[in-house]
């Protein structure tokens, strides 16, 4: 018997969208007690036709302008948070004061002092809660953990990772405003390093160990653009780029790239992992394949003959492969909405006694604490302990 989940969004825009599908879709192609419903959703009261549009287009029953309102109703029972991160923290907290269930989406917050307010507010509160870092549950990134769990890796030696972007290289891109906020220090808290960085490392810190060091260097190529709310021009706040060396708890070590400066690299994230045993290579803008170099055995330790190795391309699309026999039949892709599909679902069965869901607040709040240490690090310049 199904059991209504009544959703209250908080925010109209992008990730709004993507949340929103999801919840949509989730019980269409994964068996689960819980039946999402779309109660409601909040905009800012100037950006009210949007609002509108948005609520009319995704189906939910009302609208608010007003978030504390919209948090505080009775016929709520989960809230979704996909504001803009300088609201994160209030809008997190007031719903596990009021007892709801919290999806928050990534960065978690601001800085790491705001991140362990939340966890504390969700932990006292008792309300379950996640962190929606989509890119672990791309089925090619699950594999990629699930082939280094399994010990075909073996002994890690690298992990490289990267995450490219080009929509902010010119000089007239203003920053502020409903689109780029992203690009205002004071909304966002950070740039690349909070925005694009913490995927790359949720992901490296859940497949290869806690980050143990670190040492970075960031840059603002554009030192000031016009604000889109003000008009006036600004010295912008945020990194454009950053780039630091890592090493892991395990004596690997890590490379770790980011920029919003890379033409012709639209959502440009790969992952690599070089290991005593083989090896394994991810690109997000080709999804469904996932390589991997096999050199030894994980059980006997033994190379495997000559004429076997070298690099293989699994299409990952296969029923016995991370989701996707809840899809389509082996050889036709799923894409990117489909990572915010796998993530309320398995946040699902953990409501109806499944495993504990990750990444929860407390977790995702290590991926925040380890941004600031990368910041740090590259205002001093120097190595920082994590």
């Amino acid at each position: 018997m199904s059991k209504e989940l009544r959703i209250a969004m908080l925010g109209c825009g992008f990730m709004g969208r993507t949340h929103s599908n999801a919840w949509l879709q989730v019980n269409h192609f994964f068996p689960r007690e819980h039946k999402p419903v779309l109660k409601g959703c909040y905009g800012r009261q100037e950006d009210l036709k949007k609002l509108k549009d948005f609520q009319a287009k995704w189906g939910y029953e009302s609208l608010e302008t007003d978030w504390r309102k919209l948090v505080e109703r009775d016929d709520i029972d989960l809230v979704d948070v996909c504001t803009p991160n300088f609201m994160h923290k209030d809008c997190v907290i007031a719903a596990a004061e009021a007892g709801k269930i919290v999806v928050c989406e990534k960065p978690m917050a601001m800085n790491s002092a705001e991140a362990q307010q939340m966890v504390d507010a969700v932990e006292k509160a008792g309300v379950a809660n996640m962190v929606s870092f989509n890119y672990r549950r791309v089925p090619a990134i699950s594999l990629f953990k699930q082939l280094v769990d399994e010990g075909r890796v073996g002994r890690p030696f690298h992990y490289r990772a990267v995450y490219n972007q080009d929509y902010t290289i010119g000089q007239d891109v203003p920053q502020g405003g409903m689109s780029l906020w992203r690009l205002d220090s004071k909304v966002a808290g950070s740039g690349v390093t909070g925005d694009l960085l913490a995927h790359s490392i949720d992901t490296a810190e859940w497949i290869n160990g806690p980050i143990k060091r670190v040492v970075a260097h960031a840059e603002t190529f554009i030192k000031e653009r016009k604000h889109a709310d003000t008009g006036k021009v600004e010295k912008v706040g945020i990194d454009d780029a950053c780039m630091f060396l890592a090493i892991f708890e395990n004596g690997s070590l890590g490379t770790f790239e980011s920029t919003r400066y890379a033409r012709g690299r639209k959502n440009y994230s790969t992952m690599e992992m070089n290991g005593e045993r083989g090896g394994l290579y991810f690109d997000l803008e080709d999804p469904h394949i996932l390589q991997f170099f096999r050199y030894a055995d994980p059980e006997t330790g033994k190379k495997i003959e000559d004429h076997l190795t070298g690099w293989q391309r699994i299409h990952v699309t296969n029923f016995e492969h991370p989701y996707m026999k809840n899809w389509w039949v082996p050889g036709c892709t799923i894409g990117y909405e489909h990572t915010f599909i796998h993530g309320f679902a398995d946040f699902l069965a953990s409501l109806e006694g499944g495993p504990a869901f990750q990444p929860n607040m407390r977790t995702a709040m290590r991926t925040q604490q380890v941004c600031e240490r990368v910041l740090e690090s590259a205002k001093q310049g120097a190595w920082i302990d994590i």
